[in-house]
């Protein structure tokens, strides 16, 4: 028997208004975020590195600026080179409570070289928060002094000078692939789970050559207990000035990580509209910028549009450099 039209018409309304009540309803929690369950920020890395520094940084900053009791905490979840830790974001329910600490190019890379769980162009970018140079590092007596010491030794025992990074497909680990292939020489890549876990083999004398970025380094460096061989930088960082850059030394390589925060696909308007609110905030705040200096984070703020248009911009570029020169180890 067919349902009477008054009844289907209430039916059709009900929906409609329920469809078009989600929006508003997203804005509410946005707006007095229900600060009983806690955002967690994944950083998909070990403790100790720069993501781990950024993520640590920021969090307690995008707390205060969404308001309404939220509170942010941040956990570690390496493995894989990061791949654990963003799947476990890109595949949780959008509701604004988990989010990813992200690292570009490696959200590009790994999926170019290994079958993952995410699709680069389905995330939802939130924030870059730093773009950190990459560059070499060696232990404070290492007998290499530079750059040019290195590409040497690389040219007298091909592919046997080992090198550190976080992880395969890695920011450091692409710098590190185009400077072999400006310099014409070969590499022995050894991967860890963190820049954290080759700090000990590097300062422990069992690892040559370290490749991370400036941030990471900066410590070490005032502490003497490294040197930088090169920065693959346009020119020389303020933060390092007598370290030189690629071009320097004859190899023309410019290379760094981008390093923000995103969500799972599908984040609803209004919950992400909330986040990247906050994030403006954050970074007009004049505490962030003198706790960002205290963190030696080398900002480059970008929010929304601006921050995925910046990720996925580089896209091209590795997935030429992997028909070139294939990473996977």
């Amino acid at each position: 028997m067919p349902e009477p039209m008054g009844r289907r018409r209430a039916a059709l309304l009900g929906a409609a208004v329920a469809l078009g009540a989600r929006p508003a309803l997203a804005q509410a929690q946005a707006r007095s975020w229900p600060g009983a369950r806690p955002i967690e920020i994944v950083v998909p890395f070990a403790p100790g590195g720069g993501m781990d520094a950024m993520a640590r940084t920021v969090a307690p900053f995008l707390a205060t600026h969404l308001g309404g009791g939220a509170r942010v905490i941040v956990t570690n979840r390496p493995g894989a080179g990061g791949q654990v830790g963003t799947e476990a974001v890109a595949n949780a329910a959008p509701d604004g409570f988990t989010l990813g600490a992200c690292a570009t190019p490696t959200v590009l890379s790994q999926p170019i070289e290994r079958p993952v769980r995410w699709r680069p162009a389905e995330l939802t970018y939130l924030a870059q928060v730093v773009d950190d140079p990459c560059g070499l590092f060696v232990r404070a007596d290492s007998p290499l002094r530079g750059l040019p010491d290195l590409l040497a030794a690389a040219r007298a025992r091909p592919g046997d000078l080992a090198y550190g990074t976080a992880g395969i497909g890695g920011d450091d680990h692409i710098a590190t692939l185009l400077l072999e292939e400006a310099a014409g020489i070969r590499l022995s890549h050894v991967p860890f789970n963190g820049t954290s876990q080759l700090l000990v083999p590097l300062l422990g004398g069992q690892l040559e050559v370290g490749a991370f970025n400036l941030s990471e380094a900066l410590p070490l460096l005032r502490e003497r207990a490294i040197r930088g061989l090169a920065l693959a930088t346009a020119g020389r960082d303020p933060a390092a000035p007598d370290i030189a850059t690629y071009r320097e030394s004859g190899a023309d390589v410019v290379f760094s990580a981008g390093r923000g925060v995103f969500g799972p696909p599908g984040l609803p308007d209004g919950l992400r509209a909330a986040i990247e609110s906050a994030f403006r905030a954050t970074f007009a705040d004049p505490a962030w910028a003198e706790a960002a200096t205290r963190a030696g984070l080398p900002l480059r703020p970008l929010v929304g549009t601006a921050y995925r248009d910046a990720a996925l911009g580089g896209e091209a570029a590795i997935r030429a450099l992997w028909t070139r020169r294939p990473w996977r180890e």
